[in-house]
């Protein structure tokens, strides 16, 4: 059924909000089922769908944080199996009667963290740092999410992470809430999104209730916000998170964001809050490698409890690179089709099940690496291909015979020829400089890494 489905929805790349969302709601309910299902997910419908977001109405305030909080992952990989892109959802409510106010789910009466013990209540106890995949591309992020939640409020506070939708950015933030939880239990630890931050204050504002509103978020030891670009033009949200990380900040309480960009790239934002956004230790989180995306398959195939052949895994893993998020929906999709044939999870099945929802892959070659390595370092082209020995233009020709061996696979002669016909013993020592700069200094790193994600969306478009 969920094949068909999806041939539906992605027939001449258009899909009505009802269809999409019946399908969705068909897959959640065979992940969330009964009363869950029943309450919280059955009463929505999908408005408006673009490419980048999927708008969904709900009952009222309540249901939209509680959704939030509870099911916002499964959402999402439901819309990317469904649909084959990983898309954000904005949940809207529908206007309560009479102008009654709905409590935001958790929120209680509005009592501060001094009447109950902690909020552990919003974290999710699945993502921890045991079931977060680590590679180079979050490696440096994880160590920060790592040493904030052994030592919160004593090194690297504020803890700004950063990355693309999907990556892990909040799996971090609960993973830290987590051990922090689990090392110290008696804490007051808080996770919520910044949206979820600005319904909150709303109702605080129309209930009068901003005294409790204010207490609620001050009195914490550990607060982990979610989503800071969501602050985007709401001045009075921005002024509210100010004063909350000021209070925290002051007492020593440990403060993590999160953002799918660095705060000084956040628009529309005061400069007073994106400075003590920054003022930490600031980390970034890249698409993984392939390594690393093979193993998040495995993970996520053993939590299925379905045997996922190595071939198989490597395949999805090459032709899915964008998101974490569209890697799961690939291989959701493959499960469901396998399931309804009784079929083993062959690479033959595989493509059948990524043909529709992955574009077919553009060839690379020579061209393309040389090209946007010269881009990177302000340089021409004949600069990589030439014999200068100055220091960048040394640094971006090995860089590029790097990428050509890694990316291309192209063999050592081969790299050497196209390159302003370098011998093979060239190529080596640039492939030894470049390996080590990798790993001793985070600035190449990140280029490489950079240049990587770039040439990876260059094949898949």
């Amino acid at each position: 059924m969920l094949d068909n489905a999806n041939s539906q929805l992605t027939e001449a790349g258009e899909v009505t909000p009802e269809a999409l969302w019946r399908d969705v709601l068909a897959y959640l309910r065979t992940r969330v089922g009964g009363e869950g299902f029943e309450t919280w997910l059955a009463p929505t419908r999908c408005t408006s769908i673009s490419a980048e977001q999927v708008e969904v109405e709900v009952p009222n305030a309540f249901a939209a944080d509680w959704l939030t909080q509870h099911y916002l992952s499964d959402i999402r990989t439901a819309i990317a199996a469904t649909t084959g892109r990983d898309r954000t959802v904005a949940f809207r409510a529908l206007p309560s009667r009479g102008g009654e106010v709905p409590l935001t789910a958790g929120s209680g009466s509005g009592s501060s963290p001094s009447q109950s013990q902690n909020h552990a209540g919003r974290l999710q106890l699945r993502y921890t740092f045991d079931s977060f995949i680590v590679g180079e591309s979050n490696r440096f992020a994880c160590a920060a999410a790592r040493n904030v939640a052994n030592r919160p409020g004593r090194s690297f506070n504020p803890l700004f992470i950063y990355g693309g939708v999907g990556l892990g950015k909040t799996h971090l933030l609960h993973a830290i809430g987590n051990e922090a939880l689990r090392q110290r239990p008696g804490i007051r630890v808080l996770y919520t999104a910044a949206e979820t931050l600005f319904i909150e204050l709303i109702q605080a504002i129309e209930r009068n209730t901003r005294l409790q509103f204010k207490n609620r978020y001050r009195g914490l030891d550990l607060l982990l916000l979610d989503d800071v670009h969501y602050l985007v033009g709401k001045e009075r949200l921005q002024e509210e998170v100010f004063h909350i990380f000021n209070t925290l900040h002051d007492s020593s309480s440990q403060v993590v964001f999160t953002s799918d960009r660095p705060a000084i790239d956040i628009p529309m934002i005061e400069e007073r809050l994106a400075s003590r956004l920054g003022s930490g230790l600031v980390v970034d989180i890249q698409p993984p490698d392939l390594e690393t995306r093979v193993a998040i398959l495995k993970q996520k195939a053993q939590q299925e409890q379905v045997q996922l052949p190595d071939d198989t895994a490597t395949y999805i893993a090459t032709r899915v690179r964008t998101s974490i998020r569209a890697l799961e929906g690939a291989l959701v999709r493959l499960i469901a089709m396998a399931s309804l044939d009784s079929r083993p999870l062959t690479v033959q099945l595989a493509e059948l099940a990524l043909k529709d929802i992955v574009p077919a892959e553009q060839p690379l070659d020579h061209r393309a690496v040389i090209s946007l390595v010269a881009k990177e370092f302000d340089l021409q082209e004949s600069d990589i291909r030439g014999n200068s020995r100055t220091k960048q233009v040394v640094l971006a020709r090995q860089i590029a015979m790097y990428l050509m061996r890694t990316v291309l696979q192209l063999s050592l002669k081969q790299t050497g020829a196209l390159i302003g016909g370098k011998d093979h013993t060239t190529v080596i020592h640039a492939l030894e400089k470049v390996e080590k700069l990798r790993v001793s200094d985070p600035a190449i790193g990140a280029v490489i890494q950079n240049l990587k994600y770039h040439l990876a969306k260059a094949r898949s478009t």
